[in-house]
């Protein structure tokens, strides 16, 4: 009569090398995980700054372009000021030559 030899031991230790594998993987993939989430988190956090400074840096143009209009506008008016004041001290000269050239005449008539 032949006895009966069970497999199973081999069975289990087949299972058992299978479960170490797979709590290896676990484990390794975990880590990974952990790895790539601190790796987002370090991107984002230097992306926002990147935002933040980005932002900082629109609206300090948006307000030194604001100035810069400002000044032009006051330009704009001053230079339409000064023009007029040069058209009225040109017709003062131009009065003044008169009256003078009129003075020179009656000086030379005396």
């Amino acid at each position: 009569k032949q006895s009966y030899a069970p497999q199973s031991g081999e069975i289990f230790g087949i299972l058992r090398q299978m479960k170490d594998t797979f709590e290896s993987n676990l484990s390794a993939s975990q880590k990974e995980e952990l790895a790539n989430q601190k790796a987002y988190e370090d991107l984002k956090a230097a992306k926002e700054a990147e935002i933040a400074a980005g932002q900082q840096q629109l609206d300090t143009k948006t307000r030194e372009l604001a100035l810069t209009n400002e000044k032009n506008a006051q330009a704009k008016v001053d230079i339409e000021d000064t023009k007029a004041s040069l058209s009225a001290d040109e017709q003062f000269l131009m009065m003044l030559k008169e009256k003078c050239s009129l003075t020179d005449k009656e000086w030379e008539e005396r």
